[in-house]
């Protein structure tokens, strides 16, 4: 049964005629950075023959995340890059020791915060994280493991959010999130140019563009930053389709309404893709670069994330949703080559 819901995007190409900050394309700042960084290395591109024949498409290639640089997600590249920088201008004797005193406060769904948590304590900072009572305990554990306060606030992601925003103007903290909005875009606009690693791995390890480019998203700033560099490299060539959860569409009605909206809606089995509220950048360079938006269900996402367990890549359903616009009813041709993305490991991994 088709259940995907499919919106073309009518700015493709030109974007928002009011314009506005879209994310970077050109990864060199982010790759010498990673260069000096002992815990980095590529992750694997993966192809996957009977997923294919299964999904009834001829190639799907798979840049899998689950192991990057032993946080278990995407997200390590993002805002532990943004607190890199920070370090790297501050730090002109013990760069380890650069960002002392220095707290870091931000809302995550679970993986943005082990980045915060990790790159803080890098480089002598404290990190503060503050989890919705929506985000599973194991992820809590988690962060206390990397050295991070956590403080459970509000039933969603947005509640937590709005908490870390006032906790770190009451504090004289440094609010570091993964959305932007007007006036907060330099941190974030950082945090996605560090996806621009992935993106530029999977261009140098792929042998061929593919013809379909399957993005999950919440906020949006991974698909965003990874179809900007896409399009840097590869032009017009593939279709790029963004995927979120029907019960926070944020993305496809900030498209459909030319700007960013709050929406509203259920909490999603997809919670770190669970973003009632799209980033402006991320929004701003999606309607430039992306051809379509697509809405899967909680099933939807329950069964890719079955399926490719099955095909021995176990993950969670974010971590699968790009991949279940496939069985979701997305019609696309029998000789498409998709490439896609296993954003992060299963909970208990």
């Amino acid at each position: 049964m088709r259940t995907v819901q499919h919106f073309q995007n009518p700015w493709r190409g030109r974007g928002f005629p009011a314009g506005g900050l879209s994310p970077l394309a050109d990864v060199s700042d982010v790759a010498e950075l990673l260069s000096k960084c002992p815990a980095h290395t590529p992750t694997q591109l993966r192809d996957a023959p009977e997923l294919a024949v299964a999904l009834g498409v001829a190639r799907i290639s798979l840049k899998d995340e689950r192991q990057r640089m032993g946080l278990g997600s995407f997200k390590a590249l993002g805002a532990a890059h943004a607190i890199a920088r920070e370090a790297a201008v501050v730090g002109a004797g013990d760069l380890l020791q650069a960002l002392q005193g220095r707290v870091y406060v931000t809302a995550s769904a679970g993986n943005h915060g082990l980045s915060v948590a990790a790159g803080a304590r890098l480089f002598g900072a404290r990190a503060v994280i503050y989890l919705s009572d929506a985000v599973p305990e194991a992820f809590a554990e988690r962060l206390r493991e990397k050295g991070a306060d956590v403080v459970r606030a509000g039933a969603d992601y947005e509640a937590s959010m709005r908490t870390a925003a006032d906790a770190a103007q009451a504090r004289g903290w440094t609010l570091l999130s993964d959305s932007s909005w007007p006036d907060y875009t330099e941190l974030p606009l950082r945090v996605m140019e560090g996806y621009l690693q992935l993106a530029a791995e999977a261009v140098a390890q792929i042998d061929t563009p593919p013809s379909h480019v399957l993005l999950q998203a919440g906020v949006g700033g991974l698909a965003a930053a990874v179809a900007a560099h896409m399009r840097h490299v590869w032009g017009e060539g593939p279709q790029i389709i963004v995927v979120e959860p029907d019960a926070a569409p944020a993305l496809m009605e900030g498209i459909r309404a030319g700007q960013v909206v709050d929406t509203t809606g259920p909490a999603s089995c997809m919670g770190r893709l669970d973003c009632k509220a799209a980033s402006m950048i991320a929004l701003n360079g999606l309607a430039r670069d992306a051809d379509a938006f697509v809405t899967i269900s909680e099933t939807d996402a329950q069964r890719a994330a079955d399926l490719m367990a099955a095909h021995g890549l176990p993950t969670t359903p974010s971590g699968a949703a790009g991949i279940a616009a496939l069985p979701a009813g997305l019609d696309l041709p029998a000789d498409a080559h998709v490439l896609a993305i296993v954003s992060e490991g299963p909970e208990d991994g």
